[in-house]
């Protein structure tokens, strides 16, 4: 029967799993967790194909329960049921070790029939999860579990992944292959640190290379093929959409232009031009503001171009806005001052508005008390001394000059002006 490269090569021992270095080095908590067999409810959490499964499979094959797997995505309560029922049975004599893939797709309640159990240790929870498990998984679940992260598995480490699956090939099939120089670490890189996918690169890439006289040639040129934008790990509703705008977002913040376009870049590829023009147009005044208050109207004109052109052509506009954005003086004194004014608001200080800013000239036809506006432009410089905030916030201040060279000068003017 026909098994994936990726099966077949799946490591058998903690040593064979490519990266990880972190949780799955000699010294490292999860390491010596396994080794001692006394394995707690766990949540491995993390990209796909970073080895979640296969360390859980590890783990179930050094202790002396069953496993059983679920996949979230597709069992429910019966499913659940069923495992329950196997417990104190000569099926699990010694408990049950769960493995619940994807538990971000449980509701409350199926993931609340599995507490019971949990906490008598008659089932020991994998779970893993692709989302971060703080927003996903119910705080009754996670009050139970510890949390390891698998991260992204860097190019360098998936391509002794990639020449492992040369060496297996060839001693399979009595070839010898021959990668063009670059073939393995564009399939290592392109693969976005996903060890399967780039398995199953190199399983196609073969499959689809012509031997001659038990040699195999791999092409680059086919590698792209087979590789195409395999790297995008991308999911509109989930954890990698935010985390990539949040990059783009801190970047412009940090001044560092070749950052922010190359999380520009990977959101254009991923078509999500909306996605970047809001966050482009928000740090143009969050992060910039003040400072260079003439970046809001062009960054405004390069979206507004963006979305007529379209993909491709809104690289070009939007590139310019983030090298603008990212190269500009920053300021966020306009962001504290209205955080400020807000918090007020909503903590119940606002007060009657002073009668002189109100929309009306008497109180009524029998009383015709004058509201006293004093109109700024009548008097010099265009401005005249008088209440402006409601009695309660009186002297209250909102913003703070900023140390760019826009604020401070407007700050010395003002300063002259009003006598101080």
């Amino acid at each position: 029967m026909y098994r994936q490269l990726a099966d077949e090569l799946r490591p058998v021992t903690l040593d064979e799993v490519v990266g990880q270095n972190d949780i799955l080095s000699e010294d490292s908590t999860l390491r010596r967790i396994i080794e001692s067999k006394q394995i707690p409810n766990m949540i491995f959490y993390g990209p796909s194909g970073t080895g979640k499964t296969t360390v859980a499979r590890i783990i179930a094959e050094k202790t002396n329960r069953a496993l059983r797997r679920l996949n979230a995505t597709t069992a429910g309560i019966a499913d659940i049921k069923d495992i329950i029922e196997e417990l104190d049975t000569l099926m699990a004599p010694e408990g049950v070790l769960l493995y619940l893939d994807e538990i971000q797709y449980f509701n409350k309640k199926q993931q609340q029939s599995l507490l019971e159990f949990i906490e008598n240790g008659k089932i020991t929870l994998i779970a893993s999860t692709t989302e971060n498990p703080y927003f996903y998984v119910f705080n009754a679940i996670l009050s139970r579990s510890t949390i390891f992260e698998f991260k992204q598995i860097a190019a360098s480490e998936v391509e002794r992944a990639v020449i492992r699956a040369y060496e297996f090939l060839e001693n399979r099939d009595m070839v010898k292959i021959i990668p063009e120089d670059g073939v393995s670490m564009y399939i290592s890189q392109s693969c976005g640190g996903d060890v399967r996918k780039a398995i199953n690169a190199v399983e196609l890439l073969y499959n689809a290379s012509k031997g001659v006289q038990s040699t195999v040639k791999l092409r680059l040129a086919d590698a792209k093929q087979v590789s195409q934008k395999s790297s995008m790990h991308y999911d509109r509703d989930g954890d990698a959409h935010f985390d990539i705008l949040s990059a783009l977002m801190k970047s412009l913040r940090g001044s560092d232009p070749d950052a922010a376009l190359h999380y520009l870049a990977r959101l254009l590829e991923a078509g999500d031009l909306i996605g970047a023009c809001r966050r482009i147009l928000c740090s143009a005044s969050e992060d910039i503001g003040l400072a260079y208050p003439q970046a809001v109207p062009i960054v405004k004109a390069c979206v507004d171009s963006a979305l007529q052109l379209g993909l491709p052509e809104a690289r070009l506009p939007l590139a310019e806005a983030v090298i603008l954005l990212a190269t500009a003086p920053k300021s966020n004194s306009g962001v504290l001052a209205i955080d400020k004014a807000i918090a007020d608001v909503r903590s119940g200080k606002v007060g009657a508005i002073p009668r002189e800013l109100q929309n009306v000239h008497a109180d009524s036809t029998e009383h015709k008390r004058e509201q006293n506006y004093k109109y700024p432009h009548n008097y010099p410089n265009h401005y005249i001394s008088q209440q402006y905030l409601p009695d309660e916030l009186i002297n209250t201040k909102y913003y703070e000059y900023g140390d760019s060279k826009i604020e401070q000068t407007a700050k010395n003017y003002w300063d002259l002006i009003k006598g101080k």
